[in-house]
């Protein structure tokens, strides 16, 4: 697991400390699209009327988006 949040957190992909409403999942990814977290957040809230697995998405986003300040625990060789 620590693998897929480091590869996550490699690719600027984290939940933010701040400015988050329930997990931070939309709030990480505005940022990391560089638009604001209304914009992602109504997206979410429209698309969960359509068909489909948002909710299931987001739950898997938020297992695997790694809080910000996340570090990698070390390896023991």
């Amino acid at each position: 697991m620590d693998g897929i949040r480091g590869a996550f957190a490699r690719a600027g992909l984290v939940r933010p400390q701040t400015g988050r409403w329930l997990a931070g999942v939309c709030a990480g990814v505005a940022a990391k699209l560089g638009i604001e977290p209304w914009i992602v957040r109504l997206l979410l809230v429209v698309s969960i009327v359509l068909p489909g697995t948002q909710v299931l998405l987001y739950a898997a986003l938020w297992f695997c988006m790694p809080p910000q300040g996340w570090v990698a625990p070390m390896r023991a060789s």
